[in-house]
């Protein structure tokens, strides 16, 4: 029976944020090029200004940095992935689902080249192209570069690059929900 309980614990744990819906892997640019008025703009389209809106949930999310992980967690005690964004964006009047799966159908579908501090990044960490985990953009480098803070099964709250191996191939997809 202990052995039982273990192994559905570990199977929580490694599907965390877990969901059914199918969605296509797209490759993430390193660098970007978007064309404006037959200018061309290195990088991404991210102007470098966030709103006031966007900077108190940046400084909300960053609050929770160093918060440990846990399974269904929404309070600063601990956070999975979901339960943080959720818990961020209610803190600034914005509802969102509770479960990543669901936090995937709201708001727009943008490019990654078009997100920007504020968004959200879906991933399948899982393997395979289903949504298992979310993290909320944090910042855009001038390389385009796209950080994301998340709340990571082995480090808590943290901050990620979608230039890191493992989060590169994760990634699905960006929304915009404000």
């Amino acid at each position: 029976m202990k052995k039982y309980l273990m192994l559905t614990f570990f199977a929580l744990v490694i599907v965390s944020c877990g969901s059914a819906k199918k969605v296509v892997k797209r490759e993430i640019p390193t660098k970007t090029v978007k064309k404006v008025d037959n200018l061309k703009t290195l990088d991404s389209y991210y102007s470098g200004k966030n709103s006031a809106e966007v900077a108190e949930i940046l400084k909300d999310a960053q609050k929770y940095l160093g918060a440990p992980y846990k399974y269904a967690g929404n309070t600063s005690a601990g956070f999975d992935c979901s339960g943080l964004v959720c818990k961020v964006f209610d803190e600034n009047n914005t509802k969102l689902a509770r479960r990543s799966e669901d936090q995937s159908n709201q708001g727009k579908s943008i490019s990654i080249k078009e997100a920007k501090p504020g968004d959200l990044v879906f991933f399948a960490t899982a393997g395979g192209s289903r949504v298992t985990h979310v993290g909320i953009v944090h910042d855009i480098g001038n390389n385009g570069e796209v950080k994301f803070i998340h709340s990571s099964t082995s480090k808590g709250v943290i901050i990620s690059s979608l230039n890191e191996k493992y989060w590169n191939n994760a990634y699905l997809f960006a929304r915009r929900v404000l």
